[in-house]
């Protein structure tokens, strides 16, 4: 199955896989379609297959990330401790994904904790990743602006 090849669940124990494949679920969604939106409850964890999908972030509807990778993540709020997203997640083209459930996947977790560090070390990777992304953005676009800065 294809979440055993990326980045977050890549030589896992067999059982551990074996107990994921069992409530993973494979989506399509089309393009322009929300998979969810800021402040609604954080009940899944998503993990692209194909397509190209924005995280919105803000009032102002900025985009601080794009997830156009097969095995890029997203949705991890509710797997660190939110209880509704902190972003806003839309399809930019027509998209597969895999969606897992947080419950299951915590239990999953907590019942191999071996898998479950190993998993929670590669999330705080990808988490990292990202911010030093948002922080280059943030740097680059100040530095076009060419106004000073006073904060």
């Amino acid at each position: 199955m294809f979440i055993q090849q990326t980045d977050l669940f890549k030589g896992m124990g067999q059982s551990f896989l074996e107990d994921l494949n069992k409530f993973v679920v494979t989506e399509n969604y089309q393009k322009g379609e929300f998979l969810f939106k800021a402040g609604e409850p954080a009940h899944h964890f998503y993990v692209l297959q194909q397509g190209r999908v924005r995280i919105i972030v803000g009032v102002a509807g900025h985009t601080i990330t794009m997830a156009s990778n097969p095995g890029e993540s997203f949705g991890w709020s509710c797997l660190v401790g939110f209880d509704s997203y902190t972003a806003t997640a839309e399809c930019l083209v027509p998209c597969t994904l895999i969606k897992v459930e947080k419950e299951k996947l915590l239990k999953l977790l907590e019942k191999d904790p071996t898998s479950g560090m190993l998993f929670y070390k590669r999330l705080a990777f990808a988490i990292g990743q990202r911010l030093v992304n948002t922080y280059n953005m943030l740097l680059a676009g100040q530095a076009e602006s060419k106004e000073p800065s006073y904060g």
